[in-house]
């Protein structure tokens, strides 16, 4: 059984995590890898609905994501997170709680290409105030600080993205 590790890839909505996660999956499970992809929607969607998007909720919602991963990574699952998790001190937390095998992947986009792209629609509605604590408007991002790694989805297509986050996994003996 291959190691399990934890990619955990944070930035603005709109960055692309959810499109290098899904790139990046492919390219995992084509190397023998068992992998789960810890969108933030579709996990906040099934597994915190109750929560909002308070500074303790959001919080709370990374916490409950870190320790599933923990849980899978173990297991020797190759785990993907694509959360927004915009808070410094709540990537600490799951740094710690996952240990060896956690990787910092830092989507770096400004958020005025982030606005561009706008898949959801959802700066339109923050910018229209339809939307509150929006992330990148009325609510902050922390951008890492010392990340593993950085991708510049701004400056660079998906598969340099992927390639770049494969190249780092091969490095460190995960692929």
């Amino acid at each position: 059984m291959k190691e399990g590790f934890v990619l955990w890839l944070t930035g603005l909505p709109g960055a692309g995590k959810t499109t290098i996660a899904k790139k990046l999956a492919e390219e995992l499970k084509a190397k023998g890898h068992r992998v789960e992809i810890m969108d933030g929607d579709e996990v906040r969607r099934n597994l915190s609905p109750e929560l909002g998007f308070s500074k303790e909720d959001r919080e709370q919602h990374v916490k409950r994501v870190a320790y599933i991963s923990k849980l899978l990574a173990r297991n020797g699952v190759a785990v993907i997170v694509g959360l927004i998790s915009p808070y410094r001190e709540t990537r600490k937390y799951a740094r710690e709680l996952i240990g060896n095998g956690f990787y910092e992947v830092y989507v770096n986009c400004p958020v005025e290409v982030c606005m561009k792209r706008d898949p959801k629609g959802l700066y339109k509605k923050a910018l229209a105030g339809e939307i509150t604590d929006f992330t990148g408007v009325q609510d902050p991002y922390e951008p890492p600080l010392n990340p593993e790694l950085v991708v510049n989805t701004d400056k660079e297509e998906l598969e340099e993205s992927v390639l770049k986050i494969l190249n780092f996994l091969k490095e460190r003996g995960k692929v």
